[in-house]
């Protein structure tokens, strides 16, 4: 059965490593709204078109044409095993969208999950985390430094690792104050529905892992004995 789920945290809570562990175990695949937007765009068509002319001219896309995104997405083949949403809904008119057109789908909502950290240790891991600028593997200054200085123990390049101008405090409490304000509404909308599931960011990367696939079983099970 597939499993649709949204993945909430602020930046730097370890939301596109949890959605990799996800993809791996459930087959869900991570619909991240920038990238879905660079796609649709890079697709043509006059959806594509419209979101150009929109983000190019420095305004919000409205709801209705990133649900229609969404919508177009979702159905798509990749989707067959359910999908985890992140950085979508960002406030209760979006997830009320969000809702009527999954119904019209004929799909359904299972879970939202939230990975809650500490701010302090959000700035923490953000201001040390490092990229290998060839494959991508992530690295941090005292949580995981490559097992040879400026070597990527995932491809080998050498002196290839780049840091994200925006990792420095003052962009990451800006960042962190923005996802409060964006975040909070959506909480008790989602909470009120009995969908909304926390996980203790704060534990080691397995422990979250493990957290979410408890809650993921659960859910997976219910959706199989409803099926039955």
């Amino acid at each position: 059965m597939p499993l649709n789920i949204i993945l909430i945290g602020p930046p730097g809570a370890g939301k596109g490593t949890q959605a990799r562990k996800i993809e791996e175990r459930y087959g869900a695949v991570q619909l991240s709204t920038g990238d879905m937007l660079r796609e649709t765009i890079k697709g043509g068509g006059e959806l594509g078109e419209d979101l150009k002319k929109i983000l190019d001219s420095g305004q919000l896309v409205p709801d209705e044409l990133m649900i229609e995104m969404i919508s177009k997405r979702i159905q798509m083949p990749d989707c067959e095993h359910g999908f985890i949403l992140d950085g979508f809904p960002r406030t209760v008119t979006q997830a009320k969208s969000l809702e009527k057109m999954l119904e019209d789908a004929n799909k359904k909502l299972d879970a939202v999950i939230k990975i809650d950290v500490d701010e302090e240790d959000l700035v923490e891991r953000i201001t040390g985390r490092f990229t290998c600028g060839e494959c991508g593997e992530g690295y941090h200054d005292i949580f995981k430094k490559p097992a040879k200085a400026n070597v990527c123990d995932n491809c080998g390049a050498v002196d290839s690792f780049k840091r994200r101008s925006d990792d420095n405090e003052d962009a990451i409490r800006t960042r962190l104050k923005a996802y409060h304000g964006q975040t909070a509404p959506i909480l008790p909308f989602y909470k009120e529905k009995g969908m909304l599931k926390t996980v203790d960011g704060r534990e080691s990367m397995e422990s979250v892992t493990a957290q979410i696939f408890t809650i993921l079983d659960v859910e997976k099970a219910q959706n199989e004995a409803q099926a039955s």
